[in-house]
């Protein structure tokens, strides 16, 4: 294994917004083909635009872009602002903030910083595969676990099991609230839409782990595809193996498709299921969220499930992940 130092450019360092830039390859399979930005940043906590429609205000995203390569993502978008591409570039051009844990223990010390909960995987997963090199996250957890300073997570990654210990550490001392992201378990829909993923069942085998040590670990069914993965079929077998894990909720999203996904998706869409684009079109014909009729309907039919197989919606327990929820029968929106 080897590490190809490839340059520091003072031009990226302006993109970026940092004092340097290091980019690297990796010359394992995993990782061929991925370009490492490796920047030192200058903030590293974040407070969240419309923060007063969320149940939080502050994050924290040691990555940019992301491996698991989500043909769906709705965080695509936000490439563009580095004039990376928001395609191929998203998935495999990763910007990392090399300097994330120690940042964040000097801003909690600040004493400006309140201690407000700080939410983690609602942009782009920390722990996708780059986690595995970089390992910031044991050290961002250690950094709140130290100041007892409330967090949440959000995942599809199965590598948060790496950091059970620390993270059952924080739970002894403060809040801490986990969700994993389980669209569907359908295998053929997993490895064509979410092709850098863990498998659905390895995702529900990290819910499973955490419930039975303790901390209450929900489920963001999220995303339900239209007419590829909203069968009732579909969403029946989705939330029995959701319910079979241990999950203390579950919380069903309906596919949205915001400037930078929605052209990759559909793009996507043209190539494997070409029959479905005029019924797209039309279905997100006016903006990047399903209508309110679609939402409803999926919410009402996963909560039907969710009674039958006994878990309660996260509007019912309380469980609230880190995405904002609005009222019965609006859906989540995340970031």
């Amino acid at each position: 294994m080897r590490w190809d130092h490839l340059s520091d450019r003072s031009a990226d360092a302006v993109l970026f917004g940092t004092d340097a830039v290091t980019t690297r390859t990796f010359d394992t399979p995993e990782f061929r083909g991925i370009t490492f930005h490796e920047v030192r940043a200058r903030s590293i906590v974040n407070r969240v635009p419309g923060a007063s429609r969320m149940p939080f205000e502050w994050t924290v995203n040691p990555y940019r872009g992301c491996t698991h390569a989500c043909v769906y993502c709705f965080a695509r978008k936000t490439h563009s602002y580095l004039d990376l591409d928001t395609g191929l570039g998203f998935d495999s051009q990763i910007v990392v903030k090399i300097n994330a844990p120690d940042l964040l223990r000097r801003q909690l010390a600040s004493p400006s910083w309140r201690g407000a909960h700080i939410a983690m995987g609602t942009n782009v997963d920390c722990y996708q595969r780059a986690e595995g090199r970089y390992q910031l996250m044991p050290g961002i957890i250690g950094a709140l676990r130290d100041r007892a300073n409330p967090f949440s997570i959000l995942t599809k990654g199965t590598l948060i099991l790496r950091d059970l210990e620390p993270i059952l550490q924080a739970a002894a001392v403060t809040d801490v609230s986990l969700s994993v992201s389980v669209g569907f378990t359908d295998h053929e829909l997993w490895r064509t839409v979410e092709p850098g993923t863990p498998a659905p069942e390895r995702r529900l085998d990290v819910v499973r782990t955490f419930t039975d040590h303790g901390i209450e670990c929900g489920v963001l069914m999220a995303p339900v595809i239209p007419f590829l993965g909203d069968h009732p079929d579909q969403l029946r077998a989705t939330v029995r193996a959701i319910a079979a894990s241990g999950a203390t909720s579950v919380t069903p999203l309906a596919l949205h498709l915001r400037p930078g996904a929605r052209e990759w998706y559909m793009a996507w869409l043209q190539r494997h299921h070409p029959h479905l684009v005029g019924r797209y079109a039309r279905l997100y014909a006016d903006g990047a969220y399903a209508p309110k009729w679609y939402q409803r309907r999926i919410t009402r039919q996963v909560h039907e499930f969710a009674d039958e197989f006994g878990i309660g919606p996260a509007r019912r327990r309380g469980a609230a992940p880190p995405a904002p929820v609005a009222e019965e029968p609006t859906q989540l929106t995340l970031l």
